[in-house]
This record gives C-alpha cells, sequence and structure tokens, in this order.
C-alpha cells in the first residue's frame, strides 16, 4: 500500500514538474535554434539536474556515487555504461555533475516533453532499422564530442532488468573511438528495483560509479574494433560482480 501511494504521489511530481518547466523549455529550445547553445548548455543541464535530484527524493532511494574525480570536467569524453532499468538516465544527470548528450531510440522522438529536453540535453534519436541514418546518428556525435561534449552510450542496447551485463552490441563503441575521446566507464547496480521490477516505486539503494578513464586516441585500429569493447565489458563486469559481493 505505501508503495502504491509512493507510485502515485511520484506520477503526480513528474507531471506537475512537466507543466512548470514546459515554458522554460520552450524557450531554451528558441535559443538553441537561433544558434545560442554554448550558454545555454549549462543553465539546461543545472536545472535537469534539479528536477533529477528532486526525483530521486520523492522516490526516497538512496544513491551511493563513486568517483566522480575520474570525469573531465571541461573536454571532451564518452561515458560507456550498462542499462539496469529507467532510472538510468535519472541518476546519469542528477550525479554526472557536467552536461552530457546521450543516444536514443527514435520512438522517443514522438513522446511529448522528453523528446524536447533529450533535444536540449544535447541527446540524438538514432534510427537503427535504417543504416544510413544510423550512421548519419553516430556522425553528428561524434562531432559534438570532438567540439568538447559529453555523451553516454549503452552498449547493450537494452535495459538489462536486473539480469547482470548483457553482452555488447558490435560496433556499439564507434561513438566513442571514431571521437578518439576519453572513455569512462559506468556501473549502475539496482535501478531497476526502483520502479520496473514490480512496477511500484520503491525506495531502493542504488550504487553508480564512474571507474578510471581510459585513453583511446592512441589506440591501434584492430584494438578499438575488439580488445576495447572487451575491455570495457570486463572492467563493468568486474565491478558489478563487487557488488554483488559486498550485497
Amino acid at each position: 500500500m505505501l508503495n502504491m501511494i509512493k507510485t502515485v504521489l511520484c506520477f503526480l511530481y513528474i507531471a506537475v514538474s512537466v507543466i512548470i518547466l514546459l515554458p522554460f523549455a520552450l524557450f531554451a529550445g528558441f535559443f538553441y535554434l537561433i544558434g545560442i547553445r554554448k550558454f545555454m548548455t549549462n543553465i539546461i543541464y543545472r536545472i535537469a539536474q534539479g528536477w533529477a535530484k528532486s526525483l530521486v527524493f520523492v522516490t526516497g532511494c538512496t544513491v551511493s556515487v563513486k568517483g566522480l574525480d575520474n570525469i573531465p570536467r571541461n573536454s571532451s569524453v564518452c561515458f560507456v555504461s550498462n542499462h539496469d532499468g529507467y532510472f538510468d538516465i535519472v541518476l546519469l544527470v542528477a550525479y554526472c555533475n557536467r552536461p552530457f548528450g546521450f543516444i536514443a531510440k527514435k520512438e522517443l522522438v514522438f513522446v511529448p516533453f522528453i523528446n524536447l529536453w533529450i533535444f536540449l540535453l544535447g541527446g540524438l534519436f538514432i534510427d537503427r532499422v535504417n543504416v544510413r541514418k544510423a550512421i548519419s546518428t553516430i556522425n553528428k556525435g561524434v562531432r559534438r564530442i570532438k567540439a568538447g561534449s559529453g555523451m553516454v552510450i549503452f552498449p547493450e542496447g537494452h535495459r538489462s532488468k536486473g539480469r547482470g551485463l548483457l553482452p555488447f552490441h558490435p560496433g556499439s563503441l564507434k561513438l566513442a573511438t571514431s571521437a578518439g575521446a576519453p572513455i569512462v566507464p559506468v556501473v549502475i547496480k539496482g535501478s531497476y528495483n526502483v520502479f520496473e521490477k514490480t512496477k511500484r516505486i520503491a525506495s531502493s539503494h542504488v550504487n553508480l560509479t564512474f571507474l578510471n578513464p581510459i585513453n583511446t586516441a592512441d589506440l591501434p585500429p584492430e584494438h578499438k574494433k575488439h580488445i576495447l569493447s572487451d575491455r570495457i565489458f570486463s572492467v563493468i563486469n568486474e565491478e558489478l560482480l563487487k557488488m554483488n559481493t559486498v550485497v
């Protein structure tokens, strides 16, 4: 019963905040369209961060965050994260402490409000069925990273839903390797329990860890294709296993 009440309150909070923030999102979108992006990026991110932290508070979740010193603050970076559940993006926005975009599936472009904030945060919508469009989206992401932005990749391709780390999709790191930016592996554990596990908001404990950066600029081409993916999979999986041991 308590979780049901909490679920209703959370969705009510989301609905109200959407209405309150929509005018600002439209205002910020206008400035984006006329080219005033750099100034607006930090403002937009701080607002999104405040919203994300407030949502974490409303859910009653506790979050352990480690490795923030591993995040480059003012330079290009690509975050490569496991994808435990829907709450992953909320956690990253809340605690990353720097603006970033992410690659979202094309279906989200039709979701009101969410599509606007993905755009404002620097996200890109990818059509995985259309190879030409997918490559074009990846190239846009590469240009943004090279210009000093941050991007998040979920190489599993979809949520693992508490099943542990799933195999990486072939070519999923192309965005990172093509940009030549440092990769920061990210490990998220417990976000699936927040809502999806029971379809009710549960005040769960969630772990968010940013691991040591991996320099990709000097890697040989053959390492970028195969060895790098295996290396990142290994360090993320190892950290997840450590968390399971502690639990």
